[in-house]
């Protein structure tokens, strides 16, 4: 555990009933003349887009949206829809969806200059500083980018997603309005929802975990395991989805205050050469990552089965057990949310595991955090055991 730390939050967040409707006071209290939204055609076409929309409307000012980024985008895509957010003149951007367009969005936030774009910040994000203020609006109970200084983007000639982090791209404003995912695909808010569990189970675990980190990650960890599947299986079910929701936030502040491990390092080359969903690609290494780390989480697991295990009577009292039964509870979820489990769907070759354990063995920046030590060894084992 780090003997310093701390904690980065955006300036102000709402939530609850309505939050949107903060939007509008938002625009028109700091002056705001012209916004950028950031977002995606399908999310506009189920029609939830009108509630930021309308808010945006409501103060009166202009606005031009900003909507053909496709999903998981390489680094080329988002440069070019920054360029032409540059010409846009906007003085506030609000990015409403899942973790790509909040990551763009954010990525525009910082990249009103001509001297370098997102390629250049593969190599050195703290060069960049905040230029516009931003609020992001997520749609999905995942990502938790509307609260982490992180962008992710495709690297394709590396087959590799990579992590741009920079704390300017720390929000100014987050809005948590369960309203925005009431009608997500539940294949969707299921591959979501495991990000987010992952982000939990991983930033206690890390090394880099901390009492900030750990006080997050514990409550994402809690109210995910108790809640994602109803949240998932009942369109009706929104006290469910809202918990989902502040449990994602939770995720990414844990995430700004500690940071994932192998799982995410590992799936990285799966989203990056085969575009298989961030969400999918976690939950398939999951279970996996966390049976390896296992020998030297254990305690950390027994904690997490202390606080989530809500059995009337516990049946688990030793820390192997109780290590066991967590373990086993993330594959039970998988399991029922129907989420594969293996990259034989995806017809990934075992020819590739050469190219597979290279590329993950690159995002050292999240491998240093895995209590256990990855070799390529390793990671060659753990894309085998899910081939």
């Amino acid at each position: 555990m780090l003997t310093q730390y701390n904690l980065k939050m955006p300036h102000a967040v709402y939530g609850g009933e309505n939050a949107i409707d903060k939007l509008t006071e938002i625009i028109k209290t700091n002056g705001y003349k012209k916004v950028a939204m950031f977002t995606d055609p399908s999310f506009q076409k189920i029609g939830l887009f009108d509630i930021p929309f309308n808010a945006v409307k409501a103060a009166g000012v202009e606005y031009e949206i900003f909507n053909d980024l496709s999903i998981e985008p390489t680094y080329m895509q988002v440069q070019a829809v920054i360029e032409r957010f540059k010409k846009s003149g906007a003085d506030f951007v609000v990015g409403c969806g899942g973790g790509s367009i909040m990551d763009a969005a954010k990525l525009a936030s910082i990249l009103i200059t001509d001297e370098y774009g997102v390629k250049e910040l593969l190599d050195t994000p703290g060069r960049a500083k905040k230029c516009v203020p931003i609020a992001l609006i997520p749609t999905t109970a995942g990502s938790g980018a509307e609260v982490t200084p992180n962008a992710i983007v495709a690297v394709p000639e590396k087959a590799l997603k990579i992590g741009i982090v920079n704390e300017n791209m720390i929000a100014d404003y987050v809005l948590l309005d369960a309203r925005m995912i009431k009608n997500l695909p539940r294949k969707v808010a299921a591959a979501t929802g495991v990000d987010a569990l992952a982000h939990a189970i991983e930033c206690f675990t890390s090394n880099k975990a901390n009492p900030f980190s750990d006080t997050f990650a514990l409550q994402a960890l809690d109210m995910i395991i108790n809640n994602i599947e109803k949240a998932c299986d009942d369109p009706e079910a929104m006290a469910e989805k809202n918990k989902m929701q502040i449990a994602a936030f939770y995720g990414g502040v844990a995430i700004t205050a500690s940071g994932t491990t192998a799982v995410h390092a590992l799936s990285y080359p799966l989203g990056g050469k085969y575009h298989i969903a961030h969400g999918v690609s976690n939950a398939i290494l999951l279970a996996p990552v966390m049976r390896f780390n296992e020998p030297v989480c254990q305690d950390k697991f027994a904690i997490a089965y202390d606080r989530c295990c809500h059995d009337a009577v516990k049946t688990c009292h030793t820390n192997a057990e109780k290590s066991a039964w967590i373990i086993s509870k993330l594959e039970e979820i998988v399991k029922h949310l129907n989420i594969p489990t293996s990259l034989k769907e995806f017809n990934v070759p075992e020819s590739d595991l050469d190219g597979l354990v290279n590329a993950g063995m690159q995002v050292q920046r999240l491998l240093v955090n895995n209590m256990r030590k990855v070799t390529p060894e390793d990671a060659r084992k753990l894309y085998l055991e899910i081939m």
